[in-house]
């Protein structure tokens, strides 16, 4: 079997793995669950090479993710549920549905924001189509944040549930008003560490991170990135200090944290 372009290439290979007897052991001992955290993973890796723009990589890490979409159609077809060509057929139909303004007879000026609009009111729609064809017995009444999927990374769900809830207008109308919940939530950890509750810090560390989220939201910003660039930035730092120190002949362990925090401050200036 050789590589091909043709997506037919890559859907017969996943087959010969999940074939029994002739395919690969750990392949035909894979379900849906334990796949998941690998299709999750690879989610991250494809934002990781964005985030370095490294457009090799990416074409790699979007493989990597493809493959996942692949696996999970095929043990999908192997269940006669449903197969590779339907997941295509589904995202196809649904791009098209929620895309009126190019795909069906809007005029006019389209602005991003009716977009968005339409985009929420057509889910809505095809949310209610899915629960009409359910049996009566299965239909019950859901929240309005019940369409966050329960999967998500923590960080993208709490993202999720704040925009969800706003769209009845429970939010916050000035990102300053949530910088004072995030001095509140502080105020509060404050307040735990002084009583030395491990389980109210524990809570109330959950509680600021997901004001530190919205306000990633007000402004604009995501917060998936916004800490992915944190994270490089404290790396870039960090390898200035041990590279200062190694240069002195020592190491982070046989430093103090006064000269650490001072060679810190130096990476800082040098951004």
């Amino acid at each position: 079997m050789k590589p091909s372009r043709d997506i037919s290439g890559l859907i017969e290979v996943m087959a010969a793995l999940r074939t029994p007897v002739t395919g690969c052991p750990w392949d035909l001992e894979q379900n849906f669950a334990t796949i998941a955290p690998y299709t999750i993973e690879e989610a991250y890796e494809v934002a990781e090479a964005i985030a370095h723009g490294d457009l090799d990589d990416l074409k790699d890490e979007l493989g990597d993710l493809l493959l996942q979409v692949v696996y999970h159609a095929r043990m999908a077809e192997e269940q006669n549920a449903f197969a590779f060509g339907d997941v295509v057929e589904a995202v196809t139909r649904k791009m098209i549905r929620r895309h009126p303004h190019v795909f069906g007879d809007e005029n006019g000026i389209v602005t991003s924001g009716h977009v968005a609009a339409n985009w929420d009111r057509i889910k809505a729609e095809e949310k209610a189509e899915r629960a009409a064809r359910r049996p009566p017995e299965e239909r019950v009444q859901t929240s309005l944040l019940s369409s966050v999927k329960a999967g998500l990374p923590a960080l993208a769900r709490a993202l999720d549930l704040q925009r969800k809830a706003s769209t009845v207008g429970f939010d916050w109308n000035d990102p300053r008003a949530v910088l004072n919940k995030i001095r509140e939530e502080a105020d509060e950890i404050e307040a735990a560490l002084d009583a030395g509750d491990k389980a109210e810090l524990a809570e109330e560390t959950g509680d600021l991170l997901f004001a530190v989220v919205n306000l990633a939201r007000h402004v604009d910003a995501s917060p998936e990135m916004a800490l992915r660039g944190a994270n490089a930035k404290f790396e870039k730092r960090f390898a200035y200090i041990e590279r200062a120190l190694a240069a002195k002949g020592r190491s982070p362990e046989e430093a103090t944290l006064e000269e650490m925090d001072a060679l810190w401050d130096e990476a800082k200036r040098k951004r």
